[in-house]
């Protein structure tokens, strides 16, 4: 009776470690290549701006930042070398409809990237963003990993550096080629100019 109360007890101590168990954000799948994505970061609701460790697979040492409205808050934290799984940093108060742009201070070279490309000295998008369904250490929310290596140099791995932020709601576009806009355009024009021919 006794070894099968034990087992018992292994087995769920077993089945409580394996449902706190980290789960991994979906990451970026097209590695090698630039993130063709635009993001576009706000403010959900009123309130703060939780920001979750998730991780780390760079040599550079980076800190995390935010700008709201364009301003910088000044906050900056989540050391990739020595923070933990699931470490918190609270970027404050903001207003529902805030526009948030991420940085990452690269420590060990001087380079900061930003979560909008426009403000990038390369111009290019060093993010990659999805939502993400929380485990026990990090709740729901926006995943956003870095590539911190200036482009073109960088594996493009877009997963350097890794967070969770709550309180944030993502929006995507993807640019549309110049070529398939002409096409869409020619297409309209012609489809005009036949409807006037058939009218005449």
């Amino acid at each position: 009776m006794k070894l099968t109360t034990n087992i018992a007890y292994i087995l769920i101590a077993g089945l409580f470690a394996a449902s706190a168990a980290q789960a991994t954000p979906t990451a970026y799948s097209n590695i090698g290549t630039i993130n063709p994505v635009n993001y576009t970061f706000t403010a959900a609701s009123t309130g703060d701006i939780m920001a979750y460790f998730a991780g780390s697979t760079a040599g550079y040492d980076n800190t995390l930042g935010l700008l709201v409205n364009g301003i910088d808050t000044g906050i900056n934290g989540l050391d990739d070398h020595t923070s933990v799984y699931g470490q918190q940093l609270n970027f404050g108060n903001v207003n529902a409809g805030d526009v948030l742009t991420f940085k990452l201070n690269v420590l060990s070279t001087g380079n900061t990237w930003y979560s909008n490309r426009a403000l990038n000295s390369d111009q290019t998008n060093h993010i990659y963003s999805n939502s993400y369904a929380g485990d026990i250490q990090i709740p729901a929310g926006t995943y956003v990993a870095f590539e911190d290596v200036r482009i073109p140099g960088a594996d493009l791995n877009y997963h350097d550096e890794n967070f969770v932020f709550t309180n944030v709601q993502a929006s995507n576009a993807v640019p549309v080629p110049a070529t398939t806009l002409l096409m869409g355009l020619g297409l309209l024009a012609m489809s005009v100019f036949a409807k006037r021919k058939t009218q005449e």
